[in-house]
C-alpha cells in the first residue's frame, strides 16, 4: 500500500476544482466549436470565451475586458508581453529604446527571452536583490534611463515566496515613461493587488 501523499507545491500546479471542472464539460464535450469559426457551434463557443474574459477583468479590476488576453500558458504570455513591447518601442524611437531592465529573481521564462533580446542587440540591466529576495524601488528607479522600454519585475518569488513592491515599481517606471511586466502567477489567488494599482501595464497570471 502506498504512503499518502502531502502535496506542499500549489504555487506550480493544483488539482482542478470540481466546480471548474463542471464549468469546463460542456466545452470539451458537446459545445467544442471553434470560437474564430463563424457557424453556429463556433460562435456559441466564441460567446463563453467573451463571458469568461468579462469575468476575468472584473476579478481584476480591469476596465476594459479587451484588455485581457488568453494564452496557452504562462510562459508565452512573458514572452509576448515583454518582447512585443521592446520590439515595438525599439521600433517606434528608431531604435533608441534598446535597454530591458529585470531583477536577477526573474522566472526562466523571463531570463529566456531577455537572453533573445541581449542576442538581438538590446542592452539588458539586471537589480539585484537583498538577502530576502526583495527587490529594492530606487534601485529599479535608479536603472530605468530614456533608452529604456520595459521593465520586468515578479511579484512572488516562486522559490522563496518573496513578495515585491509592484504598485511603487509600476509607479516609477510610469513617471520615468518606462512600460511595466511583472509575472504574477505565484500571487493572483493570494494578494490583493491589480493591475490598475500603481499604473503597471502587463500582468501575467495563469488559471
Amino acid at each position: 500500500m502506498s504512503e499518502p501523499t502531502v502535496y506542499l507545491d500549489h504555487n506550480a500546479t493544483t488539482p482542478v476544482r470540481p466546480e471548474v471542472i463542471e464549468a469546463m464539460l460542456p466545452y470539451l464535450r458537446g459545445e467544442f466549436g471553434n470560437p474564430n469559426s463563424v457557424h453556429r457551434l463556433g460562435q456559441r463557443a466564441r460567446k463563453a470565451v467573451e463571458a469568461a474574459r468579462e469575468k476575468v477583468a472584473a476579478l481584476l479590476g480591469a476596465g476594459d475586458a479587451q484588455e485581457i488576453v488568453f494564452t496557452s500558458c504562462g510562459s508565452e504570455s512573458d514572452v509576448l508581453a515583454i518582447s512585443g513591447a521592446a520590439w515595438q518601442a525599439f521600433d517606434e524611437s528608431h531604435g533608441k529604446r534598446n535597454r530591458v531592465v529585470a531583477s536577477r529573481v526573474e522566472h526562466d521564462a523571463v531570463r529566456g527571452i531577455l537572453g533573445q533580446l541581449y542576442r538581438r542587440g538590446f542592452k539588458v540591466a539586471e537589480v539585484v536583490c537583498d538577502g530576502a529576495g526583495s527587490v529594492s524601488v530606487d534601485a529599479v528607479a535608479a536603472a530605468i534611463d530614456e533608452a529604456t522600454s520595459v521593465v520586468s519585475v515578479m511579484h512572488a518569488n516562486n522559490e522563496v515566496g518573496t513578495l515585491q513592491p509592484i504598485e511603487a515599481i509600476a509607479r516609477a517606471c510610469r513617471e520615468k515613461g518606462a512600460l511595466f511586466h511583472t509575472d504574477a502567477v505565484q500571487s493572483r489567488a493570494r494578494s490583493r493587488s491589480r493591475p490598475g494599482n500603481g499604473g503597471s501595464i502587463f500582468w501575467r497570471f495563469r488559471a
